[in-house]
């Protein structure tokens, strides 16, 4: 089981300018939303920014973490996005739930 906090680490080994925000979807540690903003997304497909978290993040997939949503965009992006973040085990077959404030535990 991993922490908030060491996603969070992980992530900006990638990401070192990022904003990041995880979240523990089911408190188990190994289901997490991670909320990465940063302006070096500006310009960037979606895929392009999500492998570059997965560069660090993969080693760690599917085991200490088994699902991780990924949510990456610019600062002006990120004023505007819905306030949900995606369970992919959520209810058996993927659910939108709103987005909590970070959790740190």
């Amino acid at each position: 089981m991993v922490g908030t906090d060491w996603i969070e680490a992980e992530v900006l080994k990638a990401i070192p300018d990022a904003t990041v925000e995880v979240t523990d979807l089911h408190r188990s540690g190994d289901h997490f939303h991670v909320r990465v903003i940063s302006e070096s997304f500006d310009g960037m497909r979606p895929l392009q920014r999500q492998k570059l978290v997965l560069a660090v993040m993969k080693q760690h997939i599917p085991h200490p973490i088994h699902a991780l949503d990924l949510k990456c965009m610019t600062p002006a992006q990120a004023e505007v996005s819905g306030e949900t973040a995606f369970d992919p085990h959520g209810g058996g077959q993927g659910i939108h739930i709103r987005r909590i404030q970070k959790n740190k535990e």
